[in-house]
């Protein structure tokens, strides 16, 4: 993930509903660059946000196990825009969850005011493209803990979400890459 249009998570239930935040603010380049007429965060890259929280909550429930890509927007309805000091609320629920694919229905709110309603289909890549690294396991582990989704996540009992092992692994070998990194420097 190079370009980041979520924040951080506010809550986060395991195969269920994750809500985000993202914060638009002027010193972001698209903002400037995407319209001289007047400064609005592009529809486009709001769908991206709503597809990354979606994509991460699917991501989460298969243990990350999978590779969750973006595969159809079968519905995205605006009812205004959103302009720099506005504060996106991305609320994502899962409709549907199977082998090849998942299904996500999400609003975006400025506080009160819906902003968006959007559908998005997400494929699950099968081992077909085992071997096809899309994100490296240490990235995707420091996305995932700097938009706080193991602080504020819990799995459907409500108990806290834990790191699936492989990412623990990265983890464990994130630390020792900075430790060793200490030493010799």
């Amino acid at each position: 993930m190079r370009w980041f249009w979520i924040d951080r998570f506010v809550a986060f239930e395991s195969g269920r509903r994750a809500v985000a935040i993202k914060n638009i603010s002027f010193a972001e380049e698209q903002i400037a660059e995407y319209t001289s007429a007047m400064a609005i965060m592009p529809a486009s890259l709001i769908i991206e946000g709503v597809a990354q929280t979606g994509g991460l909550l699917v991501g989460e429930h298969v243990g990350f196990r999978e590779r969750v890509i973006l595969a159809k927007v079968a519905k995205a309805e605006f009812h205004g825009y959103a302009t720099p000091g506005d504060t996106l609320t991305y609320t994502v629920d899962i409709l549907n969850v199977r082998a090849n694919g998942a299904i996500i229905d999400a609003t975006v709110h400025i506080g009160d005011r819906l902003l968006a309603t959007l559908q998005i289909v997400f494929a699950l890549l099968d081992d077909r493209f085992a071997g096809v690294e899309l994100i490296d396991a240490k990235m995707l582990l420091s996305v995932l803990r700097r938009y706080r989704m193991y602080e504020v996540g819990r799995k459907a009992d409500g108990s806290p979400l834990e790191l699936p092992p492989h990412l623990a692994s990265a983890e464990n070998a994130l630390f020792d890459e900075d430790s060793s990194s200490l030493v010799a420097g």
